[in-house]
């Protein structure tokens, strides 16, 4: 290995000399430079009248029209870069859970609009309405509650009748809202 060693830096050192001797071989003369020429006057020619060309010029490329106003319009086409299949993520096992218990809940097995108002509780310390499901089934309403498949929240119960918001995405992944009223049936 003390050979190899002694063997690189002995070329090394020789190509250290072979580079310094030739920078300072090409520092040592200076050629003088070329005199600059002086410009010769011309005199100027009388104004000539311009030639006519021999031959008119033809080009063999068609000339197009300009392009539309946005040729690169791509706002119809569809992202190449969406996948096809999106993959909606797990729910946790506690959002699941309660998503069961709710279906199990005869209350959200019926869209909001198929339960008739019977009869509303006001007065005390809050309004409380009683609904019948299509089952001839009564359930007791407070504010707050839900109700029907998209778990519809009551957010109001007057005199008049009961209000239901539903929140829900619909076929393009957009968050609505809906509100419903729930009215009294009139005496007949």
């Amino acid at each position: 290995m003390t050979k190899n060693l002694s063997k690189n830096s002995a070329v090394c050192g020789l190509m250290v000399t072979v580079a310094c001797a030739a920078a300072l071989a090409g520092c040592g003369t200076k050629a003088p430079a070329p005199a600059a020429p002086k410009p010769a006057v011309a005199p100027k020619p009388a104004a000539a009248p311009p030639a006519k060309p021999v031959q008119k010029p033809l080009s063999s490329s068609l000339t197009l029209p300009p392009p539309a106003v946005n040729q690169f319009d791509f706002s119809n086409k569809k992202d190449p870069f969406k996948p096809f299949v999106v993959a909606k993520p797990e729910p946790s096992p506690a959002a699941a859970e309660r998503k069961a218990l709710k279906e199990g809940i005869p209350i959200h097995r019926f869209d909001v609009t198929q339960f008739t108002l019977i009869g509303i509780v006001t007065g005390g310390r809050e309004n409380r309405a009683m609904v019948v499901d299509p089952d001839h089934k009564g359930y007791v309403l407070r504010v707050g509650m839900t109700i029907g498949k998209n778990e519809g929240r009551v957010t109001a119960i007057t005199t008049s009748g009961v209000e239901v918001l539903e929140q829900f995405r619909d076929d393009n992944g957009k968050v609505r809202r809906e509100r419903i009223k729930l009215t009294l049936p009139r005496k007949q």
